[in-house]
Order: structure tokens, then C-alpha cells, then sequence
């Protein structure tokens, strides 16, 4: 039991983050100077935040249009980036008009602009195909950016470009931005004392909610006891958690956390088994079980496998059970469908390499976005977050699988293979995307494999922006959850030495164990 403290400490924190909420809010709506309301707008939400004031920015974003002066390219770039990462169509050839040239691109009389140029830069990463104003912005910024970096006077300025060059804000996992960011913001003249509090205190606050959550997986975890049955099993939950508050930040989505990290938990067991322990025979028998979705064909298999099967059978009914008691959902037929292609998709990698074959680029990645668990992960997750699913229109949405699902997949894929192909080829595993697009495309130098990679990445991105922006309300919520999941791939598989947040170790304390300090 809490101590009397303990429970007057957290009544008191409660009030004063209501109070800063409201005092908040009300600087958001009674600003009368747009361009200090969008900077507002952007530190709110790279703290963190931002996810108090959903609707009061949708509303400034949608009317701010008509009150924007003449603004000049850092304020208009800025406004055209908030506006596309909440979703709102706006066309950048009307947009930035005023600062293109009679070829449609950038005016060199900007480049002097460093400030306007970055803000620029972060705006283009928000472009889709065909919008050729941002893909050229894209390339000039970068250029400019690299070359002025080294010799700005603004020491602020200059930590800005070498962060942006590195990962652009619009790739950023969101609660590991507002950890750096909190801790950034402070040092800004500019800077709203009691916003940076409201962060911090808003900050630790969902801290201790993840904490709940881990424990709730973990006990789970213990008494589902397949770590106690099976050796070779490890404790994966903590990192699965890492990646789903990475697609689900938000503190309302408590429930779908855990329910999903009680599946990714699943899944890693299912991905060893195929992955390494199996047999072959064994994995085509536990395929054929799955596929039958039939305990009671359990007894033919190895006893380590009939407790993993088990397990995922349990689990998944448990899911199925919640989700229908708290959503009047049937979900059993859609998310047992998720799991037979799952395990189909790592049996026919076991046959690519039992056989020898290495399949071409484009199979490859069809099948990796699968094994990737994306499509398992987004069928829960559209189930339990998306608004107006019901029992009728599920089929329709689900029947083929949006397209952003298999964006996301993908970049998943691809990220994986950057991060870990080279570990990977030392154990002796030779399937990789880096390996069999040199192959197609007669690379002889990996480091331009892995360049060519990177450029579809950049390319998959454009196509999930097009997704952003679409007009079905209904999907934002699970097409945020796949630009998230883009973006915990990054964070996962592309690591920068000098950063504190470079490791998985170090992400894990600083998100869930060590709050910040005031």
C-alpha cells in the first residue's frame, strides 16, 4: 500500500499539471502573433506533449492559413511541416511559391537564410512523389546545410543542423524526442519556464505509467511460464515494450501496449524456433498445427514446441476475449489469420535456406515484411485503436491489408538488414536485402549496397507521407502507429555512438527507470 506521502505527493503533482495544462492551452488559443503560436505549437509537441492539445492544434493549423502574413521561409516552412504531420492536405507549390524561382525551385537568394534553409530541410522530409518543389528542396538544404555547419556563429543553431542532418525531426522516435528535447530546451533564451516544467512533470508522469505496464507484461510473462519450461527462451519483453511505446506513445493507449506486448513477446519465441532451434521437420509440423489452428494436434509435436503453441493459443484467445468484452469485436478470425501467415512466411524461409535458394529482391521483402511482424503487429493494433471499427466493416478494411501496412513492413525490413546483416553473415545467415539487391543491380561495393538501400527507404517514406494525408479520418490513428513504427526502426538499427540514447540499454533506462530531473 502507497503511503500517505507518497499518495498527497501525487494528488499535489496531478494539480500542477492541470494547472500548467490550462495555462498552456490558453497561451495556444489567445496568441495573437502566428508565427510564435507555431513555435509554440513545435516545442509542445518535441516535448512531448503535445498530445494534450490534439484538438486546439488541429484548429490553429486549419485556420492559421488565412491569418499567416507574408511570412518569411522559416515561418512558412514551418507552418506547411505542423500542418502535414497533423494530417492536413496543403500543396507546396501554392504554399512556397513565393520562394521559388521560374523553374519551380529554390531561390539562391535564400541560401544565405540558415535558419530559413533548416526549417526547409526538416519541411521536405514530409514530401510525397510528385511534389518535385520539396525533393529539390531536399537536396539544396542538405548541400547548404553541410557547408555552413562548421562556421555559424549560433553554437545553437549549428547543434540544430548536425542533429537535423543526422535524423530528421520527422523521423524521430516521439518519446525519445522529448527526453533529449527537455533536457535541450532549458538552455534556450526563449525558452517558457512553466511549459519546461509542465514536460518534465508530464514526462515522469508517463514514465510511471510504462512502469505499470511493464509490470502487468512481466507478470504475465512469469506466470505464462514458458521462460521456466523451455531453455532456450529469453526474457524479451522489456525490449518487445521499447518498440511498442515507440509505435503507441500515447498515455491513453495503456491497454493496446500491453496487449501487444504480450504478442511481440510471442512472437520472438516463434521467431527463435524458426529462426534457430528447430529442425526442419519440426518446423513443418508446428507449421501445419498453426495452420489448422488445432490444440489438440499438439501431441505430435516436440514437448518445447507443443508449449510454445500452447502458449500462443492461450494468448491469442485471452486477446480475443478482451478485446471482444471491452469492444464487442469477433477479432479471433483476423488476428488467427495474422499468425498462420506469420508462421508460413518463416517456414518458407526455412526452405530457402534448407534448399539453397536465394530468392529474388522483391520476394524477399515481401515475405520479410511478414516475418517482420508488422502486418500481425498492425492488425491488433488497427482492432484495438482505430475509430468506427466495427463487426461490418472490418472485412472490408482488413480483407487487404492497407497499404501502409506493407510501407511500414518494409522499412522495417530494410532497416533490419542495415543494422544487423553483418552480424547476421558471420553466424552463417546469407539471406539479406543488402546482399540480393548488389546481386540484381551487379553492386560490387557493399557500402554502396547499403547506400541503395537507404534511398528506398527515403522513397517508402514519400509514400507514407501520401498515406498522412489522405481524407479517411478513421485510418490517422493506425497510420500514425506505421510512420511510428518507421521510425522505431531507425532508432533501433541506426545508432549514434555520441549520443546517451545511442543503445538499447540506454533507451530502456531513460524511458521507463530514470526520471529527469528539475
Amino acid at each position: 500500500m502507497a503511503s500517505p506521502y507518497c499518495i498527497t505527493s501525487l494528488l499535489m503533482t496531478n494539480i500542477i499539471i492541470k494547472e500548467h495544462k490550462e495555462t498552456t492551452r490558453r497561451a495556444l488559443m489567445a496568441s495573437s502573433n502566428p508565427s510564435t503560436t507555431l513555435s509554440l505549437i513545435d516545442s509542445i509537441q518535441r516535448l512531448g506533449i503535445g498530445y494534450h492539445f490534439e484538438e486546439e492544434i488541429r484548429e490553429i493549423l486549419s485556420n492559421s492559413a488565412r491569418v499567416l502574413p507574408n511570412e518569411d521561409l522559416y515561418t512558412t516552412a514551418l507552418h506547411f511541416r505542423l500542418q502535414r504531420q497533423c494530417g492536413l492536405r496543403t500543396n507546396p507549390a501554392e504554399v512556397f511559391h513565393k520562394f521559388m524561382d521560374a523553374n519551380g525551385k529554390v531561390m539562391k537568394s535564400l541560401c544565405d537564410d540558415i535558419k530559413g534553409l533548416l526549417s526547409l530541410y526538416e519541411a521536405s522530409y514530409l514530401g510525397a512523389h510528385g511534389e518535385d518543389f520539396l525533393s529539390h528542396a531536399k537536396e539544396l538544404t542538405t548541400r547548404h546545410l553541410r557547408g555552413s555547419s562548421s562556421h555559424l556563429s549560433s553554437v545553437k543553431l549549428d547543434k540544430e543542423i548536425v542533429q537535423s542532418l543526422e535524423v530528421p525531426r520527422h523521423m524521430r522516435m516521439e518519446r525519445l524526442e522529448a527526453r533529449r528535447y527537455i533536457e535541450e530546451y532549458g538552455n534556450e533564451e526563449d525558452h517558457n519556464p512553466m511549459v519546461l516544467e509542465f514536460a518534465k512533470l508530464d514526462y515522469n508522469h508517463v514514465q510511471s505509467l510504462f512502469q505499470k505496464e511493464l509490470v502487468e507484461i512481466n507478470r504475465w510473462w512469469k506466470h505464462l511460464g514458458v521462460t521456466s519450461k523451455v531453455s532456450y527462451v529469453r526474457d524479451r519483453h522489456v525490449e518487445c515494450f521499447l518498440w511498442i511505446v515507440g509505435l503507441l506513445p500515447e498515455p491513453k493507449y495503456t491497454k493496446s501496449r500491453i496487449v501487444l506486448g504480450k504478442a511481440l513477446a510471442i512472437m520472438l519465441v516463434i521467431d527463435d524456433i524458426y529462426d534457430t532451434y528447430g529442425s526442419y521437420n519440426d518446423l513443418a509440423l508446428f507449421t501445419k498445427s498453426i495452420q489448422r489452428w488445432d490444440l489438440n494436434e499438439r501431441e505430435q509435436l516436440p514437448e518445447y514446441i507443443q508449449i510454445c503453441f500452447k502458449a500462443l493459443y492461450d494468448t491469442n484467445n485471452e486477446i480475443c476475449e478482451q478485446i471482444h468484452n471491452e469492444c464487442g469485436l469477433n477479432a479471433q478470425p483476423f488476428l488467427k489469420k495474422t499468425w498462420i501467415e506469420l508462421v508460413e512466411a518463416y517456414m518458407l524461409e526455412a526452405e530457402w535456406v534448407k534448399n539453397g535458394t536465394k530468392p529474388s529482391f522483391k520476394d524477399y521483402i515481401e515475405n520479410g515484411v511478414i516475418t517482420s511482424g508488422t502486418h500481425m503487429a498492425s492488425v491488433h493494433l488497427f482492432i484495438l485503436i482505430s475509430n468506427g471499427v466495427t463487426n461490418e466493416n472490418i472485412t472490408h478494411f482488413l480483407d487487404l491489408y492497407p497499404k501502409f501496412f506493407s510501407l511500414a513492413g518494409t522499412i522495417l525490413r530494410l532497416w533490419d538488414d542495415l543494422g544487423t546483416s553483418k552480424e547476421e553473415e558471420e553466424r552463417g545467415d546469407v539471406l539479406s536485402s543488402i546482399k540480393l539487391l548488389m546481386k540484381e543491380r551487379s553492386i560490387t561495393c557493399e557500402e554502396e549496397g547499403r547506400k541503395q538501400i537507404l534511398e528506398l527507404i527515403h522513397e517508402l517514406w514519400k509514400d507514407l507521407n501520401a498515406e498522412l494525408v489522405k481524407p479517411n479520418v478513421m485510418l490517422l490513428p493506425i497510420i500514425r502507429v506505421a510512420l511510428n513504427s518507421s521510425r522505431a526502426s531507425q532508432v533501433a538499427y541506426q545508432h549514434n555512438e555520441d549520443s546517451y540514447l545511442s543503445s538499447v540499454k540506454n533507451q530502456v533506462k531513460y524511458l521507463f527507470f530514470k526520471p529527469v530531473d528539475f
